[in-house]
């Protein structure tokens, strides 16, 4: 109840200012995170193992940049939040409408480090064509979007949700499970997530997180029905430290049902 509350005062605009601009998206590096996370799908996705009919994003907040290696292999594109602002967000991004945040430039760089000479504009088209469904999801019930998806998901993808939306290490596992509820079984799970963050800000929202180790990732993908087939991560330097977070890194999972 009380994280329901505080996300009641969550602003997109300031958590995609605070996270998605300068100094963080910045991408003359590959030292910077946002290159780093992008990095970390594109070169899962390139295997070409993880593919399929629908792909359900979890907990999309107000952002796309985690579907845009994943939308060369899906037919469909599910993407979810709890909260009606951060859906009105994605919304305005796939209808093409003025005032849409601008991820010109992580297409461009996406189609970059892919490296098949793709004119951003191509796969920024593909994504708004494939991501078909914007729907309302609650981690926290056994049936996280009200009724069973089917067929159910080929890959589940969550970037930064589950210990944002989480009290304790024990709901942010019992969330786990829940979303992968949503999986075939053998269906891959792909996510990012913070390491050692206690809050973060989004305007006047000041939100908790469940300071996660990487052996807490591993035993909560353990403990949810996964197994783990690549864990990286990424240490956050001094000077991507905003104020915003005190968020110390970030994970990449890559697992399976």
């Amino acid at each position: 109840a009380a994280l329901r509350e505080g996300y009641e005062h969550f602003d997109p605009r300031a958590y995609l200012r605070n996270n998605y601009l300068p100094p963080r998206a910045d991408f003359s590096s590959e030292e910077f995170v946002v290159p780093w996370k992008l990095r970390c799908l594109a070169e899962t996705f390139a295997s070409g193992e993880i593919r399929g009919r629908t792909l359900i994003d979890v907990g999309s907040g107000p952002t796309i940049y985690q579907l845009l290696s994943a939308c060369d292999h899906f037919e469909e594109i599910v993407a979810t939040d709890y909260l009606a602002v951060n859906r009105e967000e994605l919304g305005r991004w796939a209808r093409g409408e003025p005032g849409a945040f601008d991820w010109s430039p992580f297409i461009q760089h996406v189609c970059k480090i892919e490296g098949r000479g793709e004119p951003w504009q191509d796969k920024e088209r593909r994504l708004r064509q494939r991501l078909r469904r914007i729907l309302p999801i609650d981690v926290h019930r056994p049936e996280p979007l009200g009724a069973p998806l089917r067929p159910p998901a080929d890959a589940l993808l969550s970037a930064f949700c589950l210990e944002a939306v989480s009290p304790d290490r024990a709901a942010f596992v019992r969330a786990l499970a829940h979303v992968g509820n949503l999986l075939r079984p053998g269906g891959h799970a792909l996510l990012l997530g913070a390491l050692g963050e206690s809050f973060y800000l989004a305007g006047p929202a000041r939100l908790p997180v469940v300071p996660l180790e990487e052996s807490d990732v591993r035993e909560a993908l353990a403990a949810a029905g996964f197994a783990l087939r690549e864990l990286r991560s990424y240490a956050m330097p001094p000077a991507l430290r905003t104020g915003v977070d005190d968020v110390e890194g970030v994970f990449f999972a890559h697992a399976q049902k």
